[in-house]
């Protein structure tokens, strides 16, 4: 299980980014964290993964276990190889090499030491991205959108994960391609019994996919429950799923009756 415990993020010694986010994550479910942009959703993950660092950020309180260990003094090479692996948003790729040589790039790093493992591991992404195996030798450069979010999923396969973050998976898709990406994630989950954290804006389609989910603000969890019950949820309903009794979106600095979960305190 991952668990998230009260943490505080300053970058540069100076920003207050995150104010006391506590989160759970676990075995083998799927949790969604949503929120506009700015919010925090991705500065907390990057806490997760120990990548804080690249932007002179630090936990300043509050700590990160996984399976029952601190990981949060730990680097985040170490991490990957305990089995908690990004996909981060914007299909990072490189570009140059084809489609295989990505995917292998994800076993690098990560707790594999035959190379013949990893060429089953290999037919185990070809399996969930039939597609890719077609491609395999296609500059992916040239792919498109949706092969290329497939290709950095399929690399963070590679690495074997026991939990799979993704940053925004949906982000600049179609419709029709969306739907095939996350049928195969949930095919994933179901399977591989891997655990899930998406960072989302698209709410409705991950509150569907979800056990569970939690809503940022401003560096706070606002609020949190199992997945159903936050799709029924008033405040969600009118600011995340675009359903408001009034007929018009609202800020949530503009509503007198907000509850929020102040958990940070």
């Amino acid at each position: 299980m991952l668990r998230v415990n009260n943490i505080e993020v300053f970058f540069v010694n100076v920003i207050h980014v995150i104010k006391g986010v506590s989160l759970e994550l676990q075995v083998g479910k799927i949790a969604t964290l949503l929120g506009a942009n700015g919010a925090g959703k991705t500065t907390v993950v990057k806490a997760i993964t120990g990548m804080l660092h690249t932007e002179e950020g630090e936990i300043k309180s509050g700590s990160i276990e996984f399976d029952g260990e601190r990981i949060d003094t730990i680097g985040s090479e170490k991490i990957v190889r305990k089995g908690i692996v990004m996909v981060w948003e914007g299909r990072r790729i490189l570009e140059r090499l084809n489609v295989e040589e990505n995917l292998l790039l994800g076993a690098y790093g990560s707790s594999f030491t035959d190379w013949r493992k990893k060429g089953e591991q290999l037919e185990v992404v070809y399996n969930y991205f039939p597609i890719l195996k077609e491609l395999r030798g296609q500059t992916a450069g040239y792919l498109s959108g949706g092969e290329q979010q497939m290709t950095v999923v399929g690399s963070a396969m590679m690495a074997r994960p026991r939990i799979l973050i993704l940053d925004e998976p949906s982000m600049g898709l179609a419709p029709i391609v969306i739907k095939d990406i996350y049928e195969i994630i949930m095919k994933i989950n179901r399977e591989q019994k891997t655990s899930i954290l998406l960072v989302e804006q698209n709410a409705n389609l991950a509150l569907s996919l979800s056990d569970y989910g939690y809503v940022m603000e401003n560096g706070k969890i606002v609020l949190d429950g199992p997945a159903d019950k936050l799709r029924d949820n008033e405040d969600v309903k009118e600011f995340y799923l675009g359903l408001s009794q009034i007929g018009k979106r609202r800020s949530y600095r503009e509503v007198k009756h907000y509850r929020r979960r102040k958990r940070w305190l």
